[in-house]
């Protein structure tokens, strides 16, 4: 894809709404399915609805679409959210890795998902708040 192909926003090369709810719910289909990400499984709690939405919410404004999340939480300050659960080193590759497979299984285009991997695994790597 040449550059004056690309489109204006990460949502918008995404696929819009419809594609990042999608990629969301594999991400947490695959959470809930696959043994590898079971540390990661055992952070959300009984449930994961929502876990979805919020993750939607804030996907849909972080990748340049309506900021859902903000508009029902405000700013989402993002590590002081995440402060109550343990995020250590297996989480955040947990995390990385299975966003990783739902972005590929969603057919997200090979160079969006090179950088958006990138600006997930920084994010990801903020959020840790213990050292294993």
């Amino acid at each position: 894809m040449s550059s004056s192909d690309t489109p204006a926003t990460a949502f918008d090369w995404v696929g819009g709404e419809a594609r990042v709810r999608e990629l969301v719910d594999r991400f947490y289909d695959l959470m809930d399915l696959e043994p590898a990400y079971a540390r990661l499984r055992e952070v959300h709690g009984d449930t994961l609805d929502s876990a979805r939405d919020k993750l939607f919410w804030f996907l849909c404004g972080w990748l340049g679409g309506p900021n859902h999340y903000i508009e029902r939480f405000g700013h989402p300050r993002l590590r002081a959210r995440h402060l109550p659960f343990r995020i250590g080193i297996a989480e955040r590759d947990q995390w990385l890795a299975c966003m990783g497979q739902a972005m590929q299984e969603c057919g997200v285009d090979p160079v969006l998902r090179e950088r958006l991997v990138e600006s997930f695994a920084g994010t990801a790597d903020w959020m840790r708040n213990v050292g294993g």
